[in-house]
């Protein structure tokens, strides 16, 4: 099993299709908390849905693009970090992440998205690595400024969701 270790007891590994069991029922437990942020914690309902979502990242990931890493915290699935776009022949990336609550505060989310970021531009030569967010998701933005990124700009109403159209901050970090 490929596995690599963030802090005692935390790992971050593949987050694969065979585990969508676990990944559902993450997506339960956590629905409350992910929802606000995340389309895919209201529209992954059951293993089903969780295997269905889990697949296209394990498709995309064979055609070298985006992929998704689980982070277990003493054996229990407690977050993600994700290629959600991955490009190598444009040299770039985008960067999401997920945690549940009880998980917050020991720096989890950025250490994994670190191990993204160092892959993503020293082993596969990309340029340019992209965070986004909406406005008032602070600890998202406390992020970004803890991974060096630059707050490059808003997209106004960019993210329909929830019924409503959000502004999304772009944030980067470039191989320069």
């Amino acid at each position: 099993m490929l596995s690599h270790p963030l802090a005692p007891g935390a790992d971050l590994r593949p987050l694969e299709p065979w585990q969508a069991a676990e990944f559902a029922g993450y997506v339960e437990r956590h629905r409350a908390h992910l929802a606000p942020w995340l389309p895919w914690a209201v529209t992954i309902t059951d293993t089903d849905s969780a295997r269905q979502f889990l697949q296209r990242y394990a498709d995309s990931q064979a055609a070298d693009g985006g992929r998704i890493f689980g982070i277990w915290l003493d054996g229990v699935l407690v977050g993600g970090v994700l290629f959600r776009v991955f490009d190598s022949r444009v040299g770039t990336c985008e960067i999401g992440v997920w945690l549940a609550p009880r998980a917050q505060g020991r720096g989890l989310v950025t250490l994994a998205a670190r191990q993204l970021i160092d892959w993503a531009l020293g082993v596969r030569g990309l340029t340019r690595v992209e965070w986004r967010t909406v406005p008032d998701n602070n600890r998202s933005i406390a992020t970004a400024r803890r991974l060096g990124m630059t707050r490059e700009g808003v997209l106004r109403q960019a993210f329909p969701h929830n019924g409503v159209r959000h502004d999304i901050e772009i944030w980067a970090l470039t191989a320069a």
